[in-house]
């Protein structure tokens, strides 16, 4: 599949922006293995193949468990996830799909329950975030190459 355009090369200081943004995101809270999990399940929910590529080499990279990477499509039905990852990923699923339903009143009160305002504040931004990525590797036709 051949790439339509190329916003690196296009707008080199907007995507440095972008790479700035994924750097402050790399210092957060959060957890890198739970960063990971959302990154793929919303990229899988926005059918980019390039940052499903990224992002699964990159959790196993970091030890992350196959079985867990597998499951992660239906981690509802999983045995595989914390509560807390459960809580991440269903947020995850509402603000990449906030369109048809928004954020339900039970999701977030979860949330509240698990992580502080101030992770909750981060994991919005890294779900906003990896949903602009996969926008724009989707639009653009973005190959991904792990060189």
């Amino acid at each position: 599949m051949k790439s339509r355009i190329t916003i690196k090369e296009l707008e080199p200081k907007s995507y440095e922006i972008l790479l700035e943004m994924e750097r402050y995101l790399a210092k957060s809270e959060l957890p890198s293995s739970l960063k990971e999990l959302v990154k793929i399940r919303a990229s899988q929910i926005n059918k980019c193949a390039y940052c499903l590529e990224m992002h699964t080499l990159a959790a196993r990279n970091r030890g992350e468990e196959e079985q867990r990477i597998y499951a992660l499509s239906a981690w509802e039905e999983s045995p595989h996830f914390s509560p807390q990852e459960r809580a991440a990923l269903a947020y995850t699923e509402e603000v990449t799909l906030i369109s048809q339903n928004g954020v339900r009143e039970v999701t977030y009160n979860r949330l509240k329950e698990l992580f502080s305002e101030r992770q909750i504040a981060q994991l919005t931004i890294l779900i906003g975030q990896i949903n602009f990525w996969n926008r724009i590797n989707v639009a653009t036709k973005q190959n991904y190459s792990a060189d």
